[in-house]
């Protein structure tokens, strides 16, 4: 089973860079070479990416991996649900950052009186 985020990031790439090797394409998004393969792989499968062979100037065979119609779809389905999560996360990375600076303003306070405190004491 591929991972969504992954079919998200792969189906990004490929509008972008159709002719992308998979080689190049594990290196841009930090995974294994086989990871992309497999990942690939189930993309082609489920209709969203169909391969086309054509030659480099270099003589050698190479790749285009274009998205179907279905996969243009899925992508846009894959880019909102992305979306999604990554508000979510933004919206929890938020509130505990209100909490820990609430945190420092306490202990802040707390550090203050007890300065205050220390230094009254000293006077006496």
């Amino acid at each position: 089973m591929s991972d969504p985020e992954l079919d998200y990031q792969l189906l990004s790439e490929l509008t972008h860079a159709p002719e992308a090797s998979q080689r190049s394409l594990a290196v841009r998004l930090g995974v294994s070479l086989g990871k992309v393969n497999y990942c690939m792989r189930a993309l082609i499968d489920k209709g969203w990416v169909k391969v086309e062979n054509f030659r480099r100037s270099d003589n050698k065979w190479a790749y285009a991996y274009l998205l179907t119609p279905s996969g243009a779809v899925a992508k846009m389905r894959l880019t909102r649900d992305f979306l999604a999560r990554k508000e979510q996360e933004f919206e929890s990375l938020q509130a505990e950052i209100d909490a820990l600076r609430m945190e420092v303003a306490a202990q802040g306070s707390l550090v203050e009186q007890r300065g205050r405190r220390r230094g009254r004491a000293a006077m006496r």
